[in-house]
């Protein structure tokens, strides 16, 4: 039994659960309340622990041999007793912190303790020798990733896609020693796949002396959450998988667009994917005031937070929908502010339906804190942005497309070539097939009208490549500080021009309308007529 067969059953509790009346939004939230102690035992049991991290009384064995009504008062008093770190007595127990952390106000909806025995037996039932060796911290990233494809009501909202979370960290490229930060953590899928990333570098941290492992598991990531529920998945996700943080976790609660965030120190690398939208009752939860650009777009606001958080020469790759690179007014003022104090080098424009929001079109902005040539330059860093095209003409990705660490490999292979050596071109995914938008195609990088370069072929023409150069100079003058910049049509777009003029649609819609009303009188003649008195 492998861990997506294991993923599989665990999701099928739910069936269980739902008889009790929960339902698939808090299901992931009430199995791992459970999940976490099986798995703390497990990995007790496997000795992979220096010791028992529940405190007597709360563990597995606690409630494995137990029935009927005992046990499920004994499952309350547990979950109180972690909660509260104190016994049915008062007595103060020694309880990690985290744990406490994980626990916090944490209940149990389950009303009948035949739905409780029969998850205890379940999770007896699985398999944990070769979830162990895939890895428990991988499991329960499975689990996570189920809730967030098969529930569309939130979960999505902090899960990125894996494919696409690997993809950044690849070519950010971590390395020990380096503090990393997400402001927006989620359930630390980020920092998790930095930490293994590092891990797979240095033999699994074998490779560092006593004191970088310590930095590594204690001091190397931090997160910010605002969400409590969300950061108690963040953090059983990151102690499964080994990482223990400061006294707070990994990922601290609190919200990153205000005084949590103004006290964060400064990071070598920032990995994010910003909640969507603006603020919710104007900016009230944006209450920076370190901000040069107040602004109610959380993205803007996170942006902000993202490029003046880095040190001299850090590097952040950031998820942003479209609406950050083409927002006028306070929007151009943060892209210009961000093109000054940062090298915005590299846009990958990401195909639509990898969310959970249908139809949001977003892209990774990847940058590096001052110049290419001097990390403590403060004006005028950005000379050329490159974008590679990912979503003209791809498919909308969704359960029967399936978006995948395949589509990925031609923007890493462009990405990972030093910036001083790249070269426009790159055709994957039938770009050659693409039409052009002829405003955009024939500017060169120093943003001047230019013929077709010579290395351009007919059949391989460097204005139909995904990947293409764009200087300072032209995101300034020609699209005034806007970054979207795509120059590939998509087969199923319409032409505004072909749209014809604002008359000839007004009128095409006044017909429809009367054949639609005409329809809608014969409807009511014909059910007037089958009425009899």
């Amino acid at each position: 039994m492998n861990n997506n067969d294991i993923v599989q059953k665990l999701w099928n509790l739910c069936d269980v659960l739902r008889d009790d009346g929960i339902n698939y939004s808090d299901y992931v939230t009430e199995l791992v309340l459970l999940l976490f102690i099986k798995m703390v035992h497990e990995n007790s049991e496997a000795g992979l622990l220096n010791k028992h991290t529940l405190p007597e009384g709360c563990r597995w064995t606690d409630l494995s041999d137990k029935d009927g009504l005992n046990l499920l008062d004994d499952y309350k008093r547990m979950l109180l007793t972690l909660s509260t770190g104190k016994d049915s007595e008062g007595n103060t127990l020694h309880a990690d912190p985290l744990i406490l952390a994980i626990y916090a106000d944490a209940q149990t909806r389950l009303r009948e303790p035949r739905h409780l025995k029969q998850l205890i037996k379940s999770l007896d039932s699985i398999d944990w020798f070769s979830a162990q060796k895939d890895g428990l911290g991988d499991l329960y990233e499975g689990l996570l990733e189920k809730n967030a494809n098969e529930t569309k009501s939130g979960a999505g909202q902090y899960f990125t896609p894996r494919a696409l979370i690997d993809s950044m960290v690849r070519v950010i490229n971590p390395q020990a020693g380096e503090v990393i930060q997400d402001p927006a953590a989620g359930t630390a899928g980020f920092l998790i796949a930095a930490d293994t990333y590092i891990k797979s570098q240095t033999d699994e941290l074998y490779d560092l002396n006593d004191k970088q492992k310590d930095f590594q598991k204690n001091k190397a990531f931090v997160g910010v959450e605002l969400v409590p529920s969300t950061r108690r998945l963040a953090l059983m996700n990151c102690l499964l998988h080994g990482m223990e943080g400061d006294d707070e976790g990994v990922v601290h609660l609190g919200n990153s667009l205000g005084q949590v965030g103004a006290a964060l120190p400064k990071a070598d690398i920032i990995l994010a994917n910003p909640p969507f939208g603006t603020s919710k009752g104007g900016d009230a939860s944006i209450t920076r005031d370190d901000l040069t650009y107040p602004t109610s777009n959380k993205q803007l606001a996170f942006l902000q937070h993202i490029y003046r958080n880095l040190k001299p020469g850090g590097r952040a790759a950031v998820v942003l929908p479209d609406n950050v690179l083409f927002e006028a007014g306070v929007g151009t003022d943060i892209r210009r502010d961000l093109m000054h104090k940062c090298n915005l080098h590299t846009i990958l424009r990401l195909p639509t339906g990898i969310f959970y929001a249908a139809g949001v079109k977003t892209n990774v902005l990847f940058f590096t804190k001052g110049s290419e040539a001097d990390k403590h330059q403060e004006e005028n860093c950005t000379t050329n942005t490159w974008v590679y095209d990912l979503r003209t003409n791809m498919p909308s990705f969704g359960k029967r497309t399936p978006f995948g660490s395949q589509h990925l490999t031609p923007f890493e292979v462009v990405y990972n070539t030093p910036l001083a050596d790249r070269k426009e071109g790159e055709w994957s995914f039938n770009a050659e097939e693409a039409a052009v938008d002829d405003s955009v195609v024939n500017k060169g990088i120093d943003g001047s009208e230019k013929a077709q370069q010579a290395s351009d072929s007919p059949e391989r023409p460097l204005v139909k490549s995904r990947w293409r150069v764009f200087s300072r100079d032209f995101i300034r003058d020609t699209k005034s500080d806007s970054l979207d910049i795509s120059w590939l049509k998509d087969a199923n777009s319409v032409d505004a021009a072909d749209l014809g003029t604002p008359e000839e649609l007004a009128g095409e819609a006044m017909t429809e309308l009367k054949g639609a009303l005409a329809d809608l009188e014969a409807l009511v003649k014909s059910l007037a007529g089958g009425v009899k008195g």
